[in-house]
């Protein structure tokens, strides 16, 4: 029994033996396994800490090839950014210098053109001061024209003399115009001058070209404007002012005309003058060229002689009505007078078909004288009558309206004149009209004269309005007393109660 527990025991034993060996085995193979798992995670764990530390080498060397990737980059930017700073610098620079450079040069600019400015202005200021003063030496030339003749001109007359000694009449009158001709006048201011000579009345007739209304400065002065842009601006004058300056200025040259010819002249051969000044025009309603007479005077040498030319107080219009000489009212306006004698000034001598001495006082027709001719007869006749003042205002029909100032003490005032060229009778209507004009103008009378006639009702009417009336014989008798002018009035019928031989 005991050995057959043996035997199972011993199978018992190799049994557990063999169990004991196949879990030893087991174990044996499951710690190798586990070892070799263990090995295995271990070998895994190695890649994977070696892949890790690839990884974490690629990742640092990404890192640092970014890095330096990055501060290659941020190096190029900088200097990127350096070298576009160092350009904005010098471009800053540059344009500083171009701002200051513009700076100076627009400060040069505008300095250049406040001098040119200046300058201008300066040089506007000059020529308005220049222009001014001859303006002003022009108005002194003619100012002075009468005063500043020349001396030493009788010594022009022994060739006139010797061309008279030998007969040679028409020698006498080239000798007389060509030694007027030889006087030496102001630029602009000295005209033709023709001569004709009648031997029978001892007279000298002498047609002088007066300069035309242009030679009258139009303006005061010049002054500076300072405007956009500045300018010399005329100061025009007064028309009034340079119609006064034009009328004196023909005045001074008629008289020293006249001066000049008895100078030039023996006064045994020349008793008196004949003047006529003319002014070359153009006539508005045609537009031909015309010579306009604007003063006519015949003088005496010795009445000529009592006017004292250096006076610089002397009026010259005054001095040409003191001489009765016929002036035109108007003569800027080359408003024309009739000359007091006319020639042939293409042949030197007195016209055949005139007389040596035709002219107002050789018995002219009231009626075929030109209104203005008639009108300065008139005022001829009121001023020698003691009419000092004369004023003529807007003519209407042929007759003129004027005022006239009596100077008379106590009886003297402001009289109304109307004249009447006609061969009608005057109408009532006119010398009412006259008579409403002197209470209108508080004038002390009226004064109606007329070439005709004056109706009863007029008569009747005037005594009682301080009007007074002068009709043609009337008329023709104070031509006769005041200025020994025969005239004739050549009416178409006799005036009722009128006798022939007072119109012839």
């Amino acid at each position: 029994m005991a050995r057959r527990k043996s035997v199972a025991a011993q199978l018992l034993q190799v049994y557990q033996e063999r169990q004991k060996a196949k879990a030893a085995e087991a174990k044996r193979v499951e710690a190798e396994l586990a070892r070799q798992a263990r090995a295995a995670e271990r070998e895994a764990a190695a890649r994977a800490k070696e892949e890790a530390r690839k990884e974490r080498e690629a990742a640092q060397a990404w890192a640092r090839a970014r890095r330096e990737n990055q501060a290659q980059q941020g190096a190029e930017a900088r200097r990127a950014e350096q070298i576009v700073r160092d350009l904005e610098k010098r471009n800053a620079a540059r344009a500083k210098e171009l701002e200051q450079k513009r700076r100076v040069e627009a400060r040069e600019k505008a300095a250049a053109e406040r001098r040119a400015k200046q300058e201008a202005v300066e040089g506007l200021r000059r020529e308005a001061a220049e222009r001014t003063v001859e303006v002003e030496e022009q108005l002194s030339t003619l100012a002075s024209v009468l005063r500043s003749r020349p001396g030493g001109l009788h010594r022009m007359r022994l060739e006139a003399e010797r061309a008279f000694d030998a007969g040679d009449l028409e020698g006498f009158a080239v000798a007389v115009e060509k030694a007027l001709a030889s006087v030496s006048y102001p630029e602009g201011l000295g005209g033709a001058r023709r001569v004709a000579f009648a031997p029978e009345a001892r007279e000298l007739v002498v047609e002088v070209e007066l300069p035309g209304r242009m030679v009258v400065p139009s303006v005061t002065q010049y002054r500076f404007k300072a405007s956009a842009p500045p300018a010399v601006v005329p100061q025009p004058r007064k028309e009034a002012e340079t119609k006064a300056l034009y009328r004196d200025l023909v005045a001074r040259l008629a008289l020293r005309a006249i001066d000049e010819a008895f100078a030039v002249t023996p006064p045994a051969l020349v008793d008196q003058v004949a003047f006529n000044g003319k002014v070359r025009a153009k006539d508005r309603a045609t537009g031909k060229a015309i010579k306009t007479c604007l003063v006519s005077v015949r003088v005496g040498r010795e009445g000529f002689g009592e006017l004292v030319l250096e006076e610089p107080e002397l009026d010259p219009v005054a001095s040409l009505h003191h001489l009765d000489a016929i002036v035109s009212q108007h003569p800027y306006d080359l408003e024309p007078v009739q000359p007091v004698v006319t020639f042939d000034l293409s042949r030197y001598k007195i016209a055949p078909e005139r007389d040596v001495v035709a002219g107002l006082d050789s018995r002219p027709d009231l009626l075929a004288m030109h209104p203005t001719e008639f009108e300065h007869l008139i005022r001829r006749l009121f001023e020698k009558i003691g009419l000092k003042s004369w004023v003529t205002q807007a003519s209407r029909d042929d007759g003129i309206d004027a005022v006239a100032v009596n100077e008379e003490p106590l009886i003297g005032g402001l009289c109304i004149i109307q004249a009447k060229r006609t061969k009608n009778v005057v109408s009532a209507e006119t010398v009412r009209a006259v008579a409403g004009l002197v209470v209108d103008k508080g004038a002390s009378k009226g004064i109606v004269v007329t070439t005709a006639w004056f109706g009863k009702a007029s008569w009747d009417f005037a005594p009682r309005n301080r009007v007074e009336l002068i009709d043609g014989r009337h008329l023709k008798a104070l031509l006769l007393q005041h200025l020994g002018i025969d005239a004739l009035i050549g009416l178409p019928k006799l005036p009722p109660n009128w006798q022939a031989r007072e119109l012839s």
